[in-house]
């Protein structure tokens, strides 16, 4: 028996085929560009993210060979984005992703109508523009034509396991990202979705993690290789998902993962929604592991900010490796210095994550002279973000979330440097 598993991220999507030992059998990647119709609007086309995640799977699938069959399929994914689905699955629009700034008015009326303790105390979230509940109650007031014809909003790994052939459903910890679960009941919150004017019935069900949910669609199957028969299982947020592949079981340790974004991950036993909690913005929500809760630290430039560098102003290093047959990461961080960078780079490029919160700061580069060569960037790159999740460990320390040792994972965690 084999398991693939499938990550839906917010610029790309892996499939991984593993063996019951967790040796990898087959993989895929894909990517997929953002979409920015207007200034601050950040979207992703859910039906290209099908397609990548369709290709992505094919690969995986038909690198491994027939000898150990797929009996399961999980997924995890990024949180917040919501695709609007009609009544026969069909895509009815883009998805408005986390660090989409456009729902700045509904976080006002938020916080005049109700207040951020309540709505820390109910849900764990920390009031902010990227919750799924702000974004769906933009789509109703400003595309109302979408919102009615919408039957369900689902997460992207819920749409993935929809389009495989679940039904409608989620899991506790990718509910929790929309601000409209009630951390307490482990359910929607009446409240919340009552103050927000979302009816209840266009949100899936709710399913801890791990749970067998249904079996893969003869014809879905046939087109991506898999046997039939193949079970459907709820996953879980990115983050928690992460940080259960990285032993993350027990309190006192992290993960750390660099991707797209970089995230720190603690467990703990029960919740913590201390005062300082809230003030740094750190949410509280159900970890993957049954019985514990995690938060998240993050930077939403994380290694983005390296992909902005090598889109723009890496061309040269780029055909390096490819003519060397190497990664150009590797390539690029190869020039970056052993020594603190005299460039500071403020890796504010997108909204920022915690403990700030700011939908409006913008980034900078600072220091620069004619002197400063590529590898002071890349380095200035590298430094800027690890000084932004130092300051988020002792921030952490202060909330009351004790964290002994940090483990490290994602594609920055294939580079010793």
């Amino acid at each position: 028996m084999s398991l693939l598993g499938i990550d839906v991220g917010t610029t790309g999507c892996k499939a991984i085929r593993f063996a019951e030992d967790g040796r990898i059998l087959g993989r895929g990647y894909r990517e997929y560009p953002l979409h920015h119709p207007q200034p601050g609007w950040v979207e992703l086309d859910p039906r290209q993210v099908w397609e990548g995640v369709r290709q992505s799977v094919r690969e995986a699938v038909a690198g491994a060979g027939n000898d150990d069959p797929v009996r399961a399929v999980s997924t995890s994914s990024q949180g917040e984005a919501a695709v609007p689905v009609g009544p026969d699955g069909e895509v009815l629009g883009n998805s408005i992703v986390s660090f989409d700034a456009r729902t700045a008015p509904q976080r006002d009326a938020w916080r005049e109508r109700m207040g951020e303790e309540r709505i820390f105390r109910i849900t764990g979230m920390p009031l902010h523009t990227m919750y799924t509940l702000l974004k769906l109650q933009w789509i109703r007031e400003n595309q109302p034509r979408l919102y009615e014809r919408t039957w369900k909003f689902l997460c992207f790994g819920d749409f993935i396991l929809h389009r495989l052939g679940a039904p409608a459903v989620t899991d506790d910890s990718m509910a929790a990202r929309t601000m409209a679960y009630d951390l307490h009941a482990r359910n929607w919150s009446s409240e919340m979705l009552q103050a927000a004017e979302i009816e209840r019935d266009r949100l899936p069900d709710i399913y801890p993690s791990g749970t067998a949910v249904g079996e893969i669609g003869k014809s879905v199957a046939a087109d991506l290789g898999l046997p039939e028969g193949v079970k459907l299982v709820t996953g879980a947020h990115d983050q928690p998902s992460g940080a259960l592949g990285a032993g993350i079981t027990r309190p006192g340790i992290a993960m750390d993962a660099t991707g797209t974004v970089e995230c720190i991950c603690p467990a703990f036993a029960e919740p913590v929604l201390t005062p300082e909690m809230r003030e740094n913005n750190y949410c509280c929500y159900p970890h993957a592991v049954p019985g514990l809760y995690v938060t998240i630290a993050f930077n939403f430039t994380g290694g983005s900010l390296l992909r902005w560098y090598r889109d723009q102003l890496s061309h040269a290093e780029a055909e390096e490796a490819r003519v060397a047959g190497l990664d150009v990461y590797d390539v690029l961080i190869a020039k970056a210095g052993t020594r603190p960078s005299g460039v500071f780079i403020l890796p504010h490029f997108t909204v920022t994550g915690t403990p700030w919160f700011d939908a409006q700061a913008r980034g900078a580069i600072l220091g620069l002279s004619l002197a400063t060569t590529k590898g002071d960037l890349i380095q200035g790159i590298l430094d800027g973000i690890s000084y932004e999740m130092r300051l988020n460990l002792e921030r952490l320390e202060s909330a009351g979330v004790a964290i002994r040792e940090l483990r490290a994972i994602g594609g920055g965690a294939k580079s010793r440097i």
